[in-house]
């Protein structure tokens, strides 16, 4: 797990999940576009829009009352885009064990009021 604080944490409800009790990759992919927009925002100082999302990962699944936590550090940075390396963690409800459960990669573009691209670092 990694040594910094997650971007994002929720548990996982039953409308989440489907009629096994497994929660749907979608809301699991939509919570770590979620955690990466906001780390996205910060370092844009503004607004950023998700342009991509590449090399998801479902190692293990997640279910109904599992706390997700999601960590979310920029790989790299562009002129106007970024690319950001996310992680989703699940902890069963009475557990401290925490697993890996789905990796991807989120590219972020900063745009401006009129949703044009604009420079990460202001402009």
């Amino acid at each position: 797990m990694p040594d910094s604080n997650p971007a994002i944490r929720v548990t996982a409800m039953p409308a989440d999940a489907n009629a096994y009790g497994d929660i749907f990759g979608g809301w699991l992919m939509s919570l770590m576009d979620s955690g990466a927009g906001l780390v996205a925002a910060r370092r844009a100082k503004g607004r950023a829009v998700t342009v991509a999302m590449d090399g998801v990962e479902f190692h293990k699944p997640v279910k109904v009352g599992d706390e997700v936590s999601v960590y979310a550090a920029i790989e790299k940075v562009g002129r106007t885009s970024m690319v950001i390396h996310t992680d989703a963690y699940r902890r069963e409800r009475h557990s401290e064990d925490e697993q890996l459960v789905t990796s991807a990669k989120f590219t972020f573009v900063a745009v401006g009021d009129d949703n044009a691209p604009r420079p990460v670092d202001g402009g």
